[in-house]
């Protein structure tokens, strides 16, 4: 069964299959531990892809490597697996040469942040239509439980067995900082949240990055289970809608307001007047304050911060390379004798 796209003019161009989870659905057995955050996170992306209408031969992911690096082979498309810490390179290369096609990259907070931490912050200042999901587990969870960037100060783990000494990176603060033009947060347990944040990421043109709380229950299990279980996340996260005033709470009773420019929460608020609402389009002001808001003293933060226009890098190339071809053909010889040139006699 196939659907047709449409040009400007209305006549159809070509036909896309309708698909379904199955299609995204490879035939390599997940190697994952059981009861891995990965597993959801997989899941939710299969089911969102078909809602792109995109042909799965237009469709890739690259990865790193780690335990979230192993995705490409789960999805039935394109992929590469690199190597540590260069798949936004990899992606970068890709998306610039085919503009055409949908590209993913899928990450983690080790191959991301540490070696790889370079490539991501020119990826996000260069604003290549790519989307980023970074896998946050707060540990090295492939080489068996040693701190990663963002492991919580005094964290006890394998490679430190008195704590470490070092201050956590804040993956969707880096993001922002980078100036990402679309940057997001979500969670492997929510699913439905999850597959709708990862869908309006994909509708972004330009970077998309997407930071997604993913427990790994073997080296650090329970991560996030002080605000992200079920049982307590009403109360202790903060659910970000575009337009809407800032509310949290089981029954939305309480607000976050600004008393200049620190937020502070208003329990019990009868009324939205004078709570903070929510705009993805403002300045990044906004979204660095809900961003500063530290838990446990404000609920965490968790949706699309910032979804902004901006022209993206690939598309800026193929203008120079248009605008150039546009001057006529070259002359490879010229090029070759232009400028300061010399002859060894």
């Amino acid at each position: 069964m196939t659907a047709p796209t449409l040009s400007n003019n209305g006549h159809a161009t070509e036909e896309i299959p309708v698909y379904t989870r199955k299609d995204f659905v490879s035939d390599q057995e997940v190697r994952w531990c059981p009861g891995c955050g990965d597993y959801s996170i997989l899941a939710q992306m299969q089911k969102m892809l078909p809602e792109l209408h995109v042909k799965k031969e237009n469709i890739v992911f690259i990865s790193g490597i780690g335990c979230s690096s192993r995705f490409p082979y789960y999805v039935e498309s394109y992929g590469f697996h690199s190597i540590h810490g260069r798949a936004l390179t990899l992606a970068t290369g890709l998306k610039t040469a085919r503009p055409e096609l949908s590209v993913f990259v899928i990450t983690g907070d080790g191959d991301g942040l540490s070696i790889g931490g370079n490539h991501l912050l020119h990826a996000m200042r260069r604003n290549v239509d790519l989307n980023v999901v970074l896998f946050n587990n707060r540990i090295y969870g492939l080489t068996k439980g040693q701190y990663s960037p963002t492991s919580e100060f005094g964290k006890v783990t394998k490679s430190s067995p008195y704590g470490t000494t070092e201050r956590p990176l804040n993956p969707t603060r880096i993001a922002l900082a980078a100036g990402a033009t679309f940057v997001a947060r979500s969670l492997d347990r929510d699913t439905h949240h999850l597959e709708e944040t990862l869908y309006k990421a994909t509708q972004h043109k330009g970077i998309s990055f997407v930071e997604v709380y993913q427990n790994c229950n073997i080296f650090n299990d329970g991560a996030f289970a002080a605000f992200a279980d079920k049982e307590v996340r009403q109360d202790r996260m903060l659910y970000l809608e575009d337009g809407k005033p800032l509310r949290f709470g089981k029954n939305k009773e309480h607000g976050i307001r600004l008393n200049g420019f620190r937020p502070e929460i208003v329990e019990n608020a009868t009324t939205d007047e004078g709570l903070l609402v929510h705009d993805t389009k403002a300045d990044s002001g906004l979204a660095n304050i809900l961003e500063g808001m530290d838990y446990p003293d404000f609920p965490v933060p968790i949706g699309v911060f910032r979804d902004i226009d901006a022209p993206s890098y690939e598309m800026l190339v193929e203008q120079q390379i248009t605008d150039a071809r546009a001057k006529g053909e070259g002359d490879f010889t010229a090029l070759l004798h232009a400028g300061e040139t010399w002859q060894v006699d």
